[in-house]
């Protein structure tokens, strides 16, 4: 995965939230933040964008399976990871209903988990709830969307969410032409480069301040990519 990804870890264990965190921080891919609390998670879930929520279920304030019932009432819809002690069907079917997307029970090989946090956020970005941070903008593909920090929205079309997308995914890397090409408009021979330089100057009118010096979409290595 390109992009950094932002965890919350919850569990008022703090012995294996610590020990957790250390070991996620050692992939540049993730960003990581805990809370000890339900009560202190939604708050996080509010206050910042965070990707993907690992969850205990056995938490001092809250049933972990009532507070991720309340992320979503609440609009958050980033994949969810449980965490608990019991391994039964009757407690995984709870915590699915709940909102959560898998359950891991303790004892785990911290492998297991990461290639489950792994698994869960290429699907999530696959999918219309997807929301990413581009430069200053929050990018929503589903709805077509870039929205500033102060609030603002600028509508994007197909290709061009289509462009962003895929160079988000990029990370820094940049992509030739050639590519853009195929993945944005498929194989059509009556497309060509100067169709996505058409778009990519348009895209550039819309989240670059100075279009004419783009900063955020940068053209590289005979194609482009994202400074995200």
């Amino acid at each position: 995965m390109s992009a950094t990804h932002h965890i919350l870890l919850v569990d008022d264990d703090q012995t294996l939230r610590d020990a957790l965190a250390e070991q996620l921080a050692l992939y540049d891919e993730f960003k990581v933040s805990s809370s000890p609390n339900a009560t202190a998670s939604l708050k996080a879930v509010q206050a910042e964008r965070i990707d993907l929520v690992v969850m205990d279920v056995g938490l001092p304030d809250m049933d972990g399976r009532e507070a991720v019932k309340l992320m979503r009432k609440n609009g958050f819809k980033g994949p969810v990871i449980m965490l608990t002690g019991q391994g039964s069907d009757a407690d995984t079917v709870l915590g699915l209903e709940a909102g959560a997307n898998d359950y891991v029970v303790k004892p785990f090989k911290f492998a297991v988990l990461l290639a489950r946090i792994r698994a869960h956020l290429r699907q999530y970005e696959a999918s219309e709830d997807a929301i990413f941070q581009v430069g200053p903008y929050t990018f929503h593909p589903g709805s077509k969307l870039l929205v500033s920090a102060k609030g603002s929205k600028t509508k994007l079309t197909e290709k061009e969410t289509a462009i962003l997308r895929f160079l988000y995914r990029a990370g820094r890397k940049p992509i030739a032409r050639e590519t853009l090409l195929q993945e944005v408009w498929g194989y059509n021979s009556q497309v060509t480069t100067h169709t996505l330089e058409t778009h990519i100057y348009r895209l550039r009118q819309k989240i670059e301040p100075d279009p004419a010096n783009a900063r955020l979409l940068v053209t590289d290595a005979g194609g482009y990519r994202l400074n995200p």
